[in-house]
Parts: structure tokens; sequence; C-alpha cells
């Protein structure tokens, strides 16, 4: 907003509480347990919106509603204000404010609220909050009524356009987002490599490969049974071939049938998976290395090249934790949010958390971008997998035996190159979505500036200057005996407001 020294002509430099009524008498907080036998038809609102509905109402007309905590308050993008009209419930995390007719509207004064610099009036690191106190002398201007009625008038029209193209862009989100999936689905399911299945009829199945790297998960067995006598000077057993135990195949009930030439596998069959370890926090020679570390936050849909955290050799030693082959698929284990379920490729050799799994593909000629993207085509089912109780999540055992599609060697390399096409597509839509949303987000904010500069609507000289009004109506307060703190009457019928007793 403007300085006090750059006002618009006619405009006045106000606090909230010169322009509007601090009705938080009318607020009152219902805990979850309490509304979940009050079911009603009136909605009942919060800090950013309405969370829900409830069997009766504190407020009947139109309010002003100014979230009083939360992260939107430093971010200028985020709305911090919104108007509701009609019967009504508020919460105790939402300031109600009433704008006084003879000097603001309640409109204006939304926009005010969502213009705002809020720094130096919020409270808290991790938890901000605007206390009553603070937002009473929260700055604002307050040009002359008609031209706050001007300036809404074209606010809301520029809007009502942003919001249009916001709307179809979020559209274009959701689109892309069901076709990323049906594509996913589609390559897994072998659908996108129909044609070139009928061109190669004579591609070694899928049985084969899995025989081979069966034999090979044996064969490396063995060595190391034997590797560990003899570092010990000891001959194994007679019967020691006898105690290796076969990967389990997957549980096929309910799997869809694959195309001729696919089997149905287990990740435990196809490679080795181990789970990570956090070198301990209090030793600082553990950390700070140059050996990347992987955290489960780190896997995202995504390809990791570097990681935020690097441990020593030292912490390697003194934990669990392995370094994993570059081209190992990270995936995510625990986690109540987004996390567990998702999976990465590791473009580095890397040791990993004990959040995610590393599972080492680049082991076998299988390619890893194959496993990458069953995994992302399985994420729901993957995330509904877990055990637990508190936190729902997966392990290492639950790992192993979840089921992979297995086509023949070549034609999984057919599917990865079907799949990183049409991606690839979608992902540079999806960049020019988020592109557009984001400068839909700067031009909602400059034309607030504009607006609070006295430059978006032209000014009118016969409109009564703001600060007359403001002087005429202190001057008759100062006669009259001081108001309870509550809503006062309105005589514009229009824009009359009230609540319940």
């Amino acid at each position: 907003m403007s300085g006090t020294g750059t006002l618009p002509h006619g405009w006045a430099a106000v606090t909230l509480e010169d322009v509007a009524d601090v009705c938080d008498h009318l607020r009152e907080p219902v805990n979850a347990k309490e509304r979940a036998t009050r079911h009603g038809s009136f909605p009942y609102y919060g800090a950013t919106g309405q969370v829900g509905w409830i069997d009766d109402y504190r407020l009947d007309g139109e309010y002003v509603l100014l979230g009083e905590d939360g992260a939107p308050f430093l971010d200028p993008t985020k709305p911090k204000a919104y108007v509701i009209s009609g019967k009504a419930w508020v919460n105790n995390h939402a300031h109600v404010l009433l704008a006084r007719d003879s000097l603001m509207t309640n409109r204006y004064l939304l926009h005010a609220l969502n213009a705002a610099d809020y720094h130096g009036f919020v409270t808290g690191t991790t938890r901000l909050k605007l206390n009553q106190h603070s937002m009473r002398k929260l700055p604002t201007l307050a040009p002359p009524l008609p031209e706050q009625h001007r300036i809404v008038a074209k606010l809301e029209e520029l809007f009502s356009k942003l919001d249009a193209g916001v709307a179809a862009l979020k559209r274009v989100q959701a689109n892309l987002k069901r076709y990323r999936a049906s594509v996913l689905k589609a390559a897994v399911e072998g659908k996108l490599t129909e044609e070139w299945r009928a061109q190669h009829p004579d591609a070694e199945p899928a049985s084969e490969l899995l025989n081979r790297l069966l034999a090979e998960r044996r064969r490396k067995w063995e060595e190391d049974q034997l590797a560990r006598h003899e570092a010990k000077g000891t001959k194994p057993p007679k019967d020691w071939k006898t105690k290796y135990k076969e990967p389990a195949a997957p549980d096929t009930a309910g799997l869809p049938e694959l195309p001729e030439g696919w089997m149905w596998s287990s990740i435990g069959q196809c490679f080795n998976v181990q789970v990570g370890a956090t070198p301990s926090r209090s030793q600082p020679e553990y950390w700070g290395g140059d050996i990347p570390w992987a955290s489960s936050g780190e896997v995202q849909f995504c390809r990791i090249a570097e990681t935020n955290e690097c441990i020593t050799e030292l912490g390697v030693a003194n934990s669990s934790t392995k370094l994993n082959p570059s081209g190992s698929v990270l995936l995510g284990m625990i986690g109540e949010g987004r996390t567990r379920g998702q999976a990465a490729i590791m473009d580095i050799a890397a040791c990993n958390n004990q959040n995610c799994a590393a599972i080492w593909v680049s082991a076998t000629r299988i390619p890893p971008e194959f496993v990458y993207y069953w995994l992302w085509s399985q994420y729901e089912t993957t995330r509904r997998g877990g055990s637990g109780n508190n936190q729902p999540a997966l392990n290492k055992a639950l790992v192993q035996l979840l089921p992979l599609p297995l086509p023949p060697l070549a034609e999984q390399c057919e599917v990865v190159a079907e799949l990183d096409r049409c991606l690839s597509v979608v992902e540079q839509t999806e960049s020019q979505a988020n592109a557009g949303l984001c400068r839909a987000a700067r031009l909602r904010q400059s034309l607030l500036k504009r607006a609070f500069e006295g430059k978006l609507v032209p000014q009118d000289p016969t409109d009564e200057p703001a600060t007359a009004l403001l002087q005429r109506i202190t001057a008759q307060r100062q006669q009259d005996k001081p108001l309870a703190s509550r809503p006062r009457r309105r005589h514009n019928s229009g824009n009359r407001k009230s609540h319940k007793p």
C-alpha cells in the first residue's frame, strides 16, 4: 500500500479499528468430538474458509473473516481474508470483522486485508499468529466511499476473468494427472506395446529372464557363504547349500492377467532389497563427508543426482546403512503424508535412511526406469499395503513381496521408451500450467497493488474526501456516549448486517 506521505487525493491513512468493528465475541470454537454429534445445515468457518457444517449459528449477515493463524500471512499470493454471508458459525481461528459502512464497505475491506503487509504484526515462528491487539493497529487506506465502490467493481471484474483462467489451468492439471495415471496403467499392462509384440513374436519370454535372475541370486548367495567361511578359516558344512531360501513369489490372487510372454514376479525375486539407516546425529564425525545420503523426503517420483546431506566412511561403518549402486530405485516406506509409496531413481551411488528401501535394480539387466514406472503406477495400492498401528508403514519383507509384472527384457526397454515419450509431454505441459498459475498469482498481487496506490480506477474530485468524513465522524463520537463493543446498526438496507442475539 502507499505510504502516508504519498496518499492519493481524498484518501485517509487509518488503522483497522478506525474503519471496522471487531466482532470476535461472536465466534466460538466447537471441538471435533462435539461437532461430530452436531451435524446440521449451517456452515462452520475457520482461518481459511469453511471447515464443516453444524446445527446452529452465531452470526447472521455479511462479515469479513480474517485468519488468526497460519503461514499465509507471509505469502503475498495467499488470501488471508474472505467474506461470508447468511447464518453461520465461526471458530476461534478467524477474526470476525464488520466494516463501518459510513467509512468503508466489507468488499473493500476484504481486498485491503488481502493486500496488507503483515510483517511486524504477526507473532510466532513455527505457527504465525495475528492477535487482536496487533490486528486493530493494522494500517490501511480509506479512499472516498464512491471510489471504494469503483475499486471493488474493477477488481472483481478483473479477478473474475483471472479466476476463470486459473480454473482452466487447474482443469489442465487434473486432466494431466488422470492422463499420466492412464498411460502408466496401460504401459504396465502391456497395452502400449501391443504393436511391438506383434512385430517381435520370438522375443524371449519373461519366464526365462526370471529363471536367470533367480539362478544369479542363488549363485551370489553361495559366493557370499564361501567368502565368509574363508575369512574365518573354516569349511562350510556338508549340507550348507540346502539352507538357501528361495525368494517368495507374489500372491497373484486378484492380479490382472498379463499379455503372452509376461509373468508375475515379486520385487524380492528379482532384486536385492536394502533398508538404510541414519548415523548418529550426536556424532559430528559421521556427517559432512563425501558419501551421498538420501532421506525419504527426497524420494518424490524423481531422479536423484545429488542429496541434501552427505556422511563419512565412519558414519557408514558405525550404522547399518549401505552404499547403494547407481541405478537403485528408492521406495518410501513410512509416512502418513505423500512420502510412503513414492519412488525415485538414484543416478549416483548413495546411502539412504531407514524410512526408504533401496531396490538394487541396476545389479540386473532390468532397466531401473521400468521398476520406477511400475511403482509409480501402483502408488495408491502400495500405500494401502503397509502394516503398523499408529503410522501405516511398509517394511523390507513387504517390499520384497510387492508384485512386479515382468515382460520380456526387450519389451521392458520398449515400455520405458514409450513412457518416456508420453510423460515428457505431460511434464512439459504441467510445467507450462504451473508457470501460468504463478503468473496469475503475481498478476492478482499487481492488481491489488495498483488498486491501493490509487492507480486502478479514475478519481473523482467531487467525491467527499475520506479525511473529511473521518474527521466528522470522530467529532461526532466525541460528543456521543461510547458505544458497546458490538456491530453498529446499518442504515443501508442493502448492506445491513445482523447477528443472532
